[in-house]
């Protein structure tokens, strides 16, 4: 049975696991991520807290996928640039190749968890898929016929900076409008503040203030509350744009959520797919778009790099 390995590098841990082809987990741990150049030796010494607890050594593996928050060319096994983790040009893939002695992929960890829920989540089963996440920005990822797709040297599926109000609110990407400054659960927390700012009367006030607010706020109340009702539909109608344009782009067969946000369920996913199938291009008749919460959650990630392992 081949093993595979998946290392998922995030800001404050790496998480990885040993996996077989079926889908088997043997090993599954982390450990405090380490900026800079002691990033690759940080991915080995869990790869070998990984292997001890599998029981195995490197030349059992059979291929190791990683993934890293950035910009990465993922052609070369190279972290192009990623600020938080201090790297700039680090051959990732190929130091962690040499370490481990097997073949190793690199990806942006977005595209990774995309494809890990196409592969072992929500996505499964399903030849094209995307992957919205909602946090403090918009994330995600596009895999089509089982394939991520990545654009130009890996740098695009950047669907949190597609503009859906033109001259909108300003981005930190450096254009205005970006789907991520409305629909992200910052922005949705950020929207609620200033509703109750400029609204004392919510009912919202009875336990939340302008300060304390957040993105489940509006949810709390939106049966109770008027003003909390007008937020979550604010909310919905951009999350439904972005979500209808990623739809008529691509005709994904479903679009999968993800984040913080997500854990509303039904409260969120009815209305959104009722939004998404009344603007869809065509209609639902023909090639029907569902709406869904992604299933696997901070472990999408390390799941993705498996699946690239496995390709």
């Amino acid at each position: 049975m081949s093993l595979y390995m998946g290392l998922d590098i995030g800001g404050t841990t790496v998480k990885g696991i040993i996996m077989d082809e079926l889908g088997n987990i043997s090993a599954e741990d982390s450990i405090p991520t380490v900026c800079g150049e002691g990033l690759a030796d940080c991915c080995a010494e869990l790869a070998d807290r990984l292997m001890s607890a599998a029981g195995i050594v490197s030349s059992d593996l059979t291929a190791a996928g990683l993934d890293c928050p950035g910009m990465i060319d993922s052609r070369h096994g190279k972290v192009v640039f990623a600020g938080n983790l201090q790297l700039k040009d680090y051959p990732l893939a190929k130091i962690i190749k040499e370490k481990l002695g097997v073949k190793v992929r690199l990806c942006n960890d977005a595209n990774a968890a995309a494809l890990g829920e196409a592969r072992f989540g929500a996505g499964k089963g399903y030849r094209c898929s995307v992957l919205v996440t909602l946090g403090t920005g918009i994330g995600g990822g596009i895999v089509i016929d089982g394939k991520l797709f990545e654009g130009f040297k890996s740098a695009g599926a950047e669907i949190g900076h597609m503009v859906i109000e033109k001259n909108g609110i300003p981005c930190t990407c450096g254009r205005k409008g970006c789907f991520e400054r409305y629909a992200s659960a910052r922005a949705l927390e950020q929207y609620t503040r200033k509703v109750m700012a400029d609204d004392t009367s919510t009912a919202m006030w009875k336990t939340y203030t302008e300060k304390t607010a957040t993105a489940k706020t509006p949810f709390e109340y939106m049966d109770t509350d008027a003003t909390a009702k007008k937020i979550i539909d604010w909310y919905l109608r951009n999350l439904a744009c972005g979500c209808v344009n990623l739809a008529n782009i691509f005709r994904p067969e479903v679009i999968m959520i993800g984040g913080g946000v997500a854990n509303q369920g039904s409260r969120l996913i009815d209305p959104l797919q009722k939004l998404v199938d009344a603007e869809l291009f065509g209609g639902t008749d023909y090639a029907p778009v569902k709406v869904c919460v992604a299933s696997l959650g901070a472990k999408a990630g390390a799941y993705g790099a498996i699946a690239l392992a496995l390709r």
